[in-house]
């Protein structure tokens, strides 16, 4: 007699224990009405007059589909992203939304699509973190009544038309050739400068001016091949003509 008892009730317990794994949990019914949830590990459930269902509560990476959107400046682009959500409350991700997996994907969509169209398009590729965090703030507080927690939202991808990326490339040029003027506008302006002060220290001391002329004779007698004509003041040649002029008078 005591094989077949054993028999039954190791039937019975197969039939009614469930386990719940780790990162699960166990959403429980008793006659289609809620009862309770239960935590990983194993768990006794009724047949027939009792049911659960397992819901998983681990970070999930759902992944956004390219969506066709108008930023504030009217200029088309398609955008995709990703969203990490977990599931807070079992109890309401099962009983108050019919599929939480599916609702949580629409609602990232069209509130990607609404953000987008709050941004200009120079605001959207600059200012892409900023973005990401206010999709994720509005998912997440439309998605708190079912009992789901979304942890992130990364914009991925931002493809443009062919004709709005040759247009963003004459501007980045033209950026680029209005920096290369300004840096070399700015370098004269301070080569002018350093050379009016330069000069203003040799008129400020004669000798200094000797010496520089002295230092540049020297650089150019290094190389042989130069050839140099001096300027000679016309002060200079006057002073020798009064000299001659006054000997032949004596």
């Amino acid at each position: 007699m005591g094989y077949p008892i054993f028999v039954i009730v190791l039937f019975v317990l197969v039939v009614c224990i469930r386990q719940v794994n780790q990162g699960h949990i166990g959403v429980k019914y008793r006659l289609g009405k809620y009862i309770g949830m239960r935590q990983p590990g194993w768990r006794i459930v009724i047949p027939v007059f009792e049911s659960m269902k397992k819901v998983d509560i681990r970070v999930k990476a759902v992944d956004v589909p390219d969506q066709e959107a108008i930023t504030k400046d009217n200029i088309s682009a398609r955008i995709n992203a990703v969203i990490y959500y977990r599931v807070s409350d079992a109890d309401k991700a099962v009983n108050v939304v019919e599929d939480f997996r599916y609702a949580v994907s629409q609602l990232a969509q069209t509130t990607m699509r609404n953000v987008v169209g709050e941004l200009e398009l120079d605001q959207l590729l600059s200012e892409r973190e900023s973005a990401s965090s206010r999709i994720r703030d509005i998912v997440d507080q439309l998605t708190d009544p079912w009992g789901i927690k979304v942890e992130n939202v990364e914009l991925k991808d931002i493809t443009l038309p062919e004709e709005m990326k040759r247009v963003i490339g004459k501007q980045a040029e033209a950026e680029r050739e209005r920096r290369s003027v300004v840096i070399k506008a700015q370098g004269e302006v301070e080569a002018a400068t350093n050379l009016s002060q330069a000069a203003q220290m040799l008129s400020a001391n004669p000798g200094a001016l000797h010496l520089r002329t002295l230092s540049t004779l020297n650089d150019l007698s290094s190389d042989q091949s130069n050839t140099v004509i001096f300027a000679v003041p016309l002060e200079i040649l006057r002073a020798f003509e009064g000299l001659a002029e006054g000997k032949s008078k004596e």
